[in-house]
């Protein structure tokens, strides 16, 4: 019977439909990995070595970098090689690995940018009480919940398509292991599945409901205090925060809303997902490297630096 045999080698065929022009497309996404890597390196740098930028809203700000890293290198390198040498199998091994580490780093932006909203909510709100709340050891707190939230969430999800059986096909028109496309595959009752899609969809969209209500705490806060320069100065913290924000959710309803019309053409949406994935670390670098004085000045200083000693 069919649905007793289960494909163990998956095909990423995202993009196929470009034919001979599909190895066109190398160079774009190869410009992009690499942009993506330099500039969110480069802001990791400037934030670990300099001492003054080590609060907690710019150790933040680096691992949201440190986010822009990891999350390209998960499936970028196999989707180059696959349009340069048309090799797009993968196993379905690697395919769920690939799944949890994606999945898993994308939940975790939600969660950086939660823990922003919080930071900024307490300097400006209850700017006395910061240190008391703002420490090592509740920040170890709200890291332990969040890490756990989010490893249990993700660790189910890809949990339960194991025992799963792929009879259907064993080609997805994408190019990484995404979760609904992974799951279309199997045979079965896969009910549980789209449940627990549901269920880790709802961990950024519960960090946004808190983030909005955070920030509209803020600038409540924030219009009622008198002019001067910590006003300013507060309402562009917040507003670089908020830009990011816009960003990183922004691609996500897109390419949510992407897979769910299917007037939407196949390339496009493989294209608004790897947007999903790639824009937010292409951006967040320069929104934080122009927006911020304290990393601009840093950064401007380091490269001159290095430049003179080239010369």
């Amino acid at each position: 019977k069919l649905d007793n045999v289960s494909h163990q080698i998956l095909y990423l065929n995202g993009f196929s439909s470009l034919l001979q022009y599909r190895p066109l497309l190398f160079a774009p996404f190869f410009m992009v990995f690499v942009y993506s890597l330099v500039a969110n390196s480069a802001l990791i740098l400037v934030i670990t070595k300099q001492h003054t930028l080590h609060a907690p809203m710019y150790v933040l700000i680096g691992a949201i970098s440190a986010l822009g890293i990891a999350l390209p290198v998960m499936f970028v390198p196999r989707m180059l090689i696959s349009f340069l040498s048309n090799i797009n199998l993968i196993s379905r091994e690697e395919c769920l690995v690939q799944m949890f580490c994606i999945h898993y780093c994308a939940c975790f932006q939600s969660t950086i940018l939660l823990g922003m909203a919080i930071d900024r909510y307490v300097a400006i709100c209850l700017p006395l009480r910061y240190n008391d709340y703002i420490n090592v050891t509740n920040s170890l707190i709200f890291n332990a919940v969040f890490v756990i939230r989010n490893t249990v969430v993700i660790v189910v999800m890809v949990g339960l398509i194991i025992p799963l059986t792929f009879c259907k096909s064993n080609t997805m028109y994408h190019c990484f292991c995404e979760h609904t496309s992974v799951v279309s595959l199997a045979c079965g009752n896969v009910s549980r599945n789209y449940i627990a899609g549901v269920v880790a969809f709802c961990i950024p969209t519960t960090d946004c409901i808190f983030i909005v209500y955070s920030y509209v705490v803020i600038f409540m806060a924030i219009w009622k205090s008198p002019s001067g320069d910590s006003r300013q100065k507060a309402i562009d913290t917040c507003s670089t925060h908020i830009i990011v924000i816009c960003v990183a959710y922004l691609s996500a309803m897109t390419a949510f809303i992407g897979y769910r019309v299917n007037a939407v053409p196949p390339d496009f949406r493989v294209f608004i997902s790897l947007m999903y994935l790639l824009v937010p670390g292409c951006f967040n670098p320069v929104i934080y490297g122009y927006r911020t004085k304290e990393i601009r000045v840093h950064l401007l200083k380091y490269f001159t630096f290095n430049k003179i000693d080239l010369s």
